[in-house]
């Protein structure tokens, strides 16, 4: 049957994405792997590869912003033609969607075609924000794109900024939807965070664990626990509880156009200095905005750990369709009770979020055990 090209989930919240360049046009043959597509979020700019053999059919027009999930184009086996409904959904003709024209032909089509200028996410919003006209800039990016940098001192045209207002305005919006269709509880635990430093420090004495952090530990823990509980694994889709075998950890990451989620695939089957290079490795492209969709999809559970901010505890909301976020604040001491007198500890707060329809109460509260225990000892991860 035909393989369909869908525009994929990018970043936390995403709801669309944007058809910035069509790579290949209807009718030329394409291998499986192969770049297809240039698509834009609001917070990376990524090549999408083809999904298997063949000629590209039905595609949708450049520049539309389309909702995540949906078909944008099918790739054709020989004999194959896109189903009855797909002309219809992606605003193309059934004689256009069906025609396979020589590949001659349709690549001086592709050549008159208008394209639009390659540049970073940060880079279009800040020239939108200085009224810069993009086409005027020499880019030093990858194939002349236009990076950050590129606009310093460019002269305004006397387009419309942003107002910052509107921005915030959206992202309020979208919190508010994320409430109304995940059915959020949390729960609070404060724990002793004495031998998680303690443990960091031996990993980072040892080959290949020099760059070991509190997330890299965390990450860790998390994947262990969520191998005991595999409920908390699962998502939510198409109201229904969907099993996981493979333990995915998206790892949330501050960049200069907003929050992204990087995923570590695997991340039990790692050993901690291989999962701190690949923490690494995620952190510092998603910071370069070159992400691409085999890094930010498959999660199964998030952690966002802002202690290195100074917020002592959160609340995060949980990344549709998975079931469960940690969130994390930073370590510092605190007065607790050792034996019946106070003592100074290292204490840190964990906060998970849930979707209830996944998880209930007694799942949730088991699984913050298992965590908070493995926080108090981790010994045997950190020697793994």
């Amino acid at each position: 049957m035909p393989a369909e090209v869908i525009m994929p989930a990018l970043g936390l919240a995403q709801e669309t994405g944007k058809v910035l360049r069509w790579l290949k046009a209807e009718g030329e043959s394409v291998s499986k792997g192969e770049p297809l597509l240039e698509v834009e979020t609001d917070k990376v700019t990524v090549e999408l590869e083809a999904p298997a053999d063949g000629v590209v059919a039905a595609i949708r027009a450049e520049g539309d912003d389309v909702p995540v999930g949906e078909i944008v184009a099918f790739v054709l086996a020989p004999g194959e033609s896109p189903p009855e409904a797909a002309p219809a959904a992606l605003g193309v003709s059934r004689e256009a969607s069906v025609q396979a024209e020589p590949a001659t032909e349709t690549a001086s089509a592709t050549e008159e075609r208008p394209r639009r200028r390659l540049a970073s996410p940060k880079a279009r919003r800040l020239a939108q924000e200085r009224g810069v006209d993009l086409d005027s800039v020499t880019g030093s990016g990858p194939h002349g794109s236009v990076l950050a940098a590129d606009l310093a001192g460019a002269a305004k045209n006397g387009a419309a900024a942003i107002e910052t207002g509107a921005v915030w305005q959206r992202m309020a919006e979208r919190v508010a939807r994320s409430w109304q269709t995940v059915p959020h509880f949390f729960l609070v635990r404060e724990v002793d965070a004495s031998r998680l430093a303690a443990w960091r420090q031996v990993a980072r004495s040892r080959p290949g664990g020099e760059g070991v952090t509190h997330t890299d530990l965390l990450v860790r823990i998390c994947a262990a626990a969520l191998r005991e509980h595999p409920r908390v694994n699962a998502t939510w889709g198409d109201g229904a509880i969907v099993p996981q075998e493979d333990v995915n950890l998206g790892i949330a990451v501050a960049t200069d156009d907003g929050l992204v989620v990087p995923v570590v695939h695997g991340a039990d089957r790692l050993s901690l200095a291989d999962l701190s290079a690949r923490r690494a490795e995620l952190v510092a492209t998603a910071r370069d905005g070159r992400l691409g969709p085999a890094d930010v999809q498959g999660g199964t559970f998030t952690i966002s750990n802002l202690g290195m901010f100074g917020v002592d505890a959160f609340l995060a909301i949980v990344n549709a369709p998975q079931a469960a976020i940690l969130a994390v604040g930073r370590i510092v001491d605190r007065v607790v009770a050792v034996d019946g007198a106070p003592a100074v500890r290292p204490t840190m707060a964990l906060s998970l979020s849930f979707d209830h329809r996944v998880v209930d109460g007694a799942r949730g509260a088991q699984f913050l055990d298992t965590v908070a225990g493995l926080v108090e000892e981790p010994a045997g991860l950190v020697d793994r």
